[in-house]
């Protein structure tokens, strides 16, 4: 590999830690200050919002200059949201200008691996970047739940600078600034991210003209018998991937009577889950073997639900690894299936963007769904059935959605299975 990649891995790491910190400090944030707990949930689809509303444009941003001043100017949006939390804005508007800056984040860094490396060296960065991201979202959740804990907490606030007023009095604040500077690291990195020579494209005049060529991207891969079902699957399991956040946080309070930073500890041992399926899938599961396991999403959807009836942590965490397992042995395989179609109906770079975006707006509405649940005062316990109501019901509904492709458009499926066959061997 060469220098620059790794100066990526870094930059990539840092920032993704500080997001996953930050998430566990906002939840406290509003904690503190009493806010409903339909704020809390509302997190997660504000982080997600700006993924949705930009999707078309980012991709061309990040294509305007070079990758890595896209990466620092975006960590510096993140800086800016951090901010506004720490000097009195809402921390949903806050958070949701940091999770534009992770939109803005996220094609640069995939798209800057295509530009610096070779084609034979893709595969490996991707497993860097992937397993990087994981342990970013193991370490992230628990950094955050100790930077606000009972023995970090009361040493930050220790820190007095004299005659400077910094109106930082709880911990959930002093764990924010902290992440600031989390970020700042991060920012140090993307200025050493080499040139790499590709020429850049400029941002078109009328920034309304990359709308049409998005939707007919997305109508594509919706269109497509195989591209649909795999499109489906993996939107939902990210949605529930993104939303399990804050239902393990809330959860824990209602079960376990856990504070922030135990039950963040609960939310690593999730991602560990989705790590270790993950790598099963990747050993066991070829690329046509995708829709075969639809099942096991209806099979999340219902685990979630007896989650509610487990009240001791030693049956949590066995539980919650296998919760994690199921959603990574799914994702894989339907991630690669769904990779593939849109490769070959429109090329990688746009098929991705396709994909961001469904699975954001999934995020979103999953998010929005159980916020207003819980506004609307239904308690925890209810809001968690509910949710993993849907799931099990919507992935039941893909699977039906398979089968009746099967049979009334079975020479095309089986065509599409056998193109995605072959590639698995010739790749």
């Amino acid at each position: 590999m060469k220098r620059g990649f790794f100066t990526i891995m870094s930059a990539q790491f840092l920032s993704s830690l500080a997001d996953n910190a930050l998430f566990v400090a906002a939840v406290q944030l509003l904690r503190t200050s009493e806010a409903p707990q339909w704020q809390q949930a509302a997190l997660v689809p504000m982080f997600a919002l700006f993924y949705v509303v930009l999707a078309p444009f980012v991709g061309a941003f990040a294509d305007s200059m070079p990758k890595g001043r896209v990466m620092l100017l975006s960590n510096f949006v993140k800086v800016v949201g951090c901010l506004l939390m720490l000097f009195g804005t809402h921390p949903l508007m806050a958070y949701a200008i940091v999770g534009l800056g992770a939109a803005a984040y996220s094609p640069a860094k995939y798209g800057i691996l295509t530009e610096l490396l070779p084609a034979s060296q893709l595969v490996k960065a991707n497993g860097w970047i992937e397993g990087l991201t994981i342990a970013s979202i193991i370490l992230g959740v628990l950094l955050g739940g100790q930077l606000v804990g009972p023995v970090l907490a009361p040493w930050l606030l220790s820190f007095d600078l004299p005659w400077v007023a910094t109106g930082i009095d709880s911990a959930p604040e002093a764990a924010i600034l902290v992440l600031i500077f989390v970020y700042f690291a991060a920012a140090w990195f993307n200025t050493h991210i080499p040139l790499t020579g590709v020429e850049m494209r400029p941002l078109p005049k009328r920034l309304v003209s990359l709308l049409p060529d998005f939707w007919v991207c997305n109508t594509l891969l919706w269109r497509d018998r195989l591209g649909q079902i795999s499109l489906a699957a993996t939107t939902l399991i990210w949605g529930v991937a993104g939303n399990l956040r804050f239902i393990v946080l809330a959860w824990a309070a209602a079960a376990l009577g856990y504070s922030v930073t135990q039950a963040s500890a609960l939310q690593g041992v999730v991602a560990i889950g989705m790590a270790v399926g993950a790598v099963v899938a990747s050993m066991r599961m070829r690329l046509e073997d995708g829709p075969r396991v639809i099942t096991l999403g209806i099979a999340m959807g219902l685990l979630i639900i007896l989650l509610i009836f487990i009240d001791n942590v030693w049956v949590a965490a066995p539980f919650l690894v296998l919760l994690g397992a199921l959603g990574g042995f799914l994702v894989v395989p339907m991630n690669a299936l769904l990779q593939h179609r849109g490769h070959n109906l429109m090329g990688a770079g746009r098929s991705i963007a396709v994909q961001n975006f469904n699975e954001q707006a999934c995020i979103l509405v999953l998010g929005a769904a159980y916020s207003f649940s819980t506004g609307m005062g239904l308690p925890t316990f209810g809001a968690i059935t509910a949710f993993g109501l849907v799931i099990a019901v919507f992935m039941w509904l893909i699977k039906r959605w398979h089968a009746r492709n099967c049979v009334v458009h079975k020479d095309e499926i089986r065509h599409l299975i056998e193109i995605a066959r072959n590639d698995n061997l010739h790749g």
